[in-house]
């Protein structure tokens, strides 16, 4: 069945147009809570939200939806969406709501909702909302005396830093480490620097005062260039560069290097694997990890598993085949022994954790492997079907044997906007990039000559 509203990560779209209206999102309050109704108890929902200016329009039309379907209202106001997740657990709530468009620019938004046990939702269950969403719902809504209510419980902010903090080593703290956390004026503004000053660090904060525009802009886990600089001038021991909801961190090194999400898997899944806390024998990732990773683990007697792009297709692999390590080279790691979802701040504290235990500066304890080259293009094409041409898949086939064992190619039609995105990876550069060319050139031809 064809999604209408829902994506690979809940739905989302430019404030104030489609999908991402008042109208829409009060329908999707009231069609998440008629679903949602299990008994008779008093059901519950927790609202949390990032930094956007839109965040107010789409959290008053979202508590409309709610309380009309007769569901109590939990308004956690700007808070990680990790910490959504959490809370919906402890809270005992039905269902949980993050408004947010996660490292996208301010003028974007979305919805992404999670199911009582803190996991994101399903596809049977977003389709049953999205055909909820568009029906005629007043006969299953609350009576008039049962509709419900809604309050701010801003302090359960500080049950997420503590449940956070926790997962830091007792016998360790921080202190005499000096680090920068780039908050990307998003979220984790508060809680980022609390957890880490709270264990003992100093803290050098950056892009923490938001003001509704400034989310993720020239700042945060898409933008480290100012954290690098930051670092170099305080001379810190590492930097932490958060995104706009905070589910998703890269690293900084001492010396101003950027260190992805692969790395920091790498270095993670090893440190578990010799502490015999590492389960699946191994990690999840998707195929757009680098070939240098999946080698590292292959070294260490591990296996790479892979799964389509989307952290919920990571997380839904884990679950089911038992591992607890996971994530994507974008920084997205899911640490399922403590969180349900990627948390940006819960893996920079076990990065943090595994530097404190080597005693070594951080760029010789976050880089483990050295990454094969990878070259990724976009090739705009709109309307057809252009992987199912002869050309295009002689491209490919020609290219996947060029490479051999000593590479990859990836090719994959974008879910949120009419491109192919075309990668390959192997150990001569100059080759990838002549595989990749080609592909990209007959996708070309064939978008000229339609």
């Amino acid at each position: 069945m064809k999604r209408k509203y829902f994506g690979t990560d809940g739905i989302r779209g430019t404030a104030n147009t489609h999908p991402m209206t008042p109208e829409i999102a009060m329908r999707v309050g009231m069609a998440a809570g008629v679903a949602f109704q299990r008994g008779g108890h008093r059901h519950r929902v927790v609202i949390g939200k990032d930094t956007r200016l839109s965040g107010y329009m789409l959290e008053n039309a979202m508590v409309a939806g709610f309380t009309s379907a007769g569901m109590d209202v939990f308004l956690l106001g700007p808070v990680p969406t990790p910490a959504v997740a959490m809370l919906t657990r402890t809270l005992r709530a039905d269902i949980g709501v993050m408004i947010s468009a996660s490292h996208n620019p301010f003028e974007d938004n979305g919805i992404k909702l999670f199911g009582p046990d803190g996991y994101k939702l399903s596809d049977k269950i977003e389709l049953k909302i999205e055909s909820l969403v568009d029906q005629d719902l007043s006969s299953r809504l609350a009576k008039a005396g049962s509709v419900g209510r809604a309050k701010r419980v801003d302090g359960d902010l500080y049950r997420y830093i503590e449940f956070a903090k926790r997962t830091f080593p007792k016998e360790m703290t921080l202190s005499g480490m000096r680090v920068v956390v780039d908050c990307a004026n998003g979220a984790a503004y508060k809680a980022a620097p609390s957890a880490l000053w709270e264990l003992g660090a100093e803290v050098v904060t950056i892009n923490n005062e938001p003001d509704g525009l400034n989310i993720n802009l020239d700042c945060g886990s898409t933008n480290p260039v100012g954290l690098s600089k930051k670092v170099h001038e305080v001379r810190a021991d590492l930097g932490i560069a958060l995104d706009g909801d905070a589910d998703r961190v890269l690293i900084v090194d001492e010396k101003g290097m950027l260190v992805d999400g692969d790395q920091l898997m790498a270095m993670i899944a090893e440190d578990w694997h010799r502490r015999e806390q590492l389960r699946g024998d191994g990690v999840v990732a998707t195929i757009m990890s680098n070939l240098g990773f999946e080698r590292f683990l292959k070294g260490k007697g591990l296996d790479l598993a892979r799964t389509q792009v989307g952290d919920r297709y990571v997380v839904e692999h884990m679950r089911v085949h038992g591992y607890n390590v996971g994530g994507e080279q974008s920084g997205h790691i899911v640490l399922s022994d403590y969180s349900t979802t990627g948390d940006g701040l819960i893996s920079a504290l076990q990065v943090l954790a595994c530097i404190r235990a080597e005693d070594r500066p951080a760029s010789e304890v976050c880089k483990k492997f050295d990454p094969v080259p990878q070259i990724l293009k976009n090739v705009r094409f709109k309307g057809g079907k252009p992987l199912d041409s002869d050309s295009v898949k002689s491209a490919i086939k020609g290219g996947e044997t060029r490479l051999g064992d000593n590479g990859r190619v990836v090719i994959r039609p974008s879910g949120t906007e009419p491109v192919i995105r075309v990668m390959a990876e192997g150990d001569d550069r100059g080759m990838v990039e002549q595989v990749v060319d080609d592909i990209v050139g007959a996708i070309a031809e064939l978008r000229t000559a339609a």
